[in-house]
């Protein structure tokens, strides 16, 4: 008798990916021995990634609940979403909103095999995940989820959040144009940034050691990272470290040195 094989269909576990390194380094369970090699391989090169990745994600929970709670923003594109991690965007928005429609997408077969945890919405609320790539954003805008959930005569928060260092130049302003696109005037834009302006040799061989494992990482300058909004409207404080973009409790301590992340909202006009 054949043993059924427990991993979702589609799962490549001889080499590491970027979702479960993440989920690894954060202490998570979703993840494979390829992967946490990887990890501890990053942390060895940069001891303070965990810190660096958490306050990514911080980040993400900030510019949510402040789209939810000072501009009104009921529905959400959440673009490379990962394993699902309580809190998740739909917990946040919806505690401030339980309205709020939040449409996630990834393109990995363990995220997809944890999207249930993604659709646990308020029953006010509705959240769907779209199995798609950020490199074809037409699937994403076409997806019967998007066009289902999403308003387009009503403002839309993108969350391009830990995902932009892995598209690399050309495409990667084209695609962000694009998922812009279709989104009304006064919709915004939430985006984080990998840099290694502020440890530029500890990164440098984190982002080497992506190399090796087949995830290439582009890193920006703070000016490059700037560029990415042009033509839309920053919103105070602009493009900051993540950890001092509108921080919290949870942000004091932290230091510049351990953060390898630029941060900022947008509103397109």
């Amino acid at each position: 008798m054949n043993t059924p094989d427990p991993r979702p269909s589609g799962l490549v576990t001889s080499r590491a990916h970027s979702a479960r390194v993440y989920d690894y380094i954060l202490g998570g369970k979703d993840h494979y021995p390829v992967d946490a090699e990887a990890g501890e391989a990053m942390r060895r090169h940069w001891p303070a990634l965990p810190v660096h990745m958490r306050e990514n994600r911080r980040f993400m929970h900030r510019a949510g609940r402040y789209l939810a709670e000072e501009h009104g923003v009921r529905q959400f594109l959440d673009i490379g979403t990962g394993l699902p991690t309580s809190p998740n965007l739909h917990e946040v928005v919806q505690e401030v909103a339980p309205e709020s429609h939040v449409v996630y997408v990834d393109n990995d077969p363990i995220v997809l095999a944890h999207a249930r945890a993604l659709l646990r919405s308020s029953p006010e609320g509705a959240t769907a995940y779209v199995d798609a790539d950020m490199h074809d954003p037409d699937a994403i805008l076409d997806s019967p989820e998007f066009r289902d959930l999403i308003d387009l005569d009503k403002p839309v928060g993108l969350m391009i959040i830990g995902i932009m260092h892995f598209i690399l130049p050309p495409e990667d302003r084209r695609l962000v144009a694009r998922l812009l696109e279709p989104l009304p005037s006064g919709s915004f834009l939430a985006m984080t940034i990998g840099t290694a302006d502020f440890a530029p040799e500890e990164v440098g061989r984190v982002a080497e050691e992506y190399r090796q494992q087949s995830m290439p990482m582009a890193l920006r300058d703070l000016a490059t990272a700037t560029s990415f909004f042009d033509g839309m409207d920053l919103l105070d404080p602009g493009v900051t470290q993540v950890h001092t973009w509108r921080p919290g409790p949870e942000q004091e301590g932290v230091e510049g040195r351990d953060i390898a992340m630029y941060g900022a909202v947008a509103r397109k006009r």
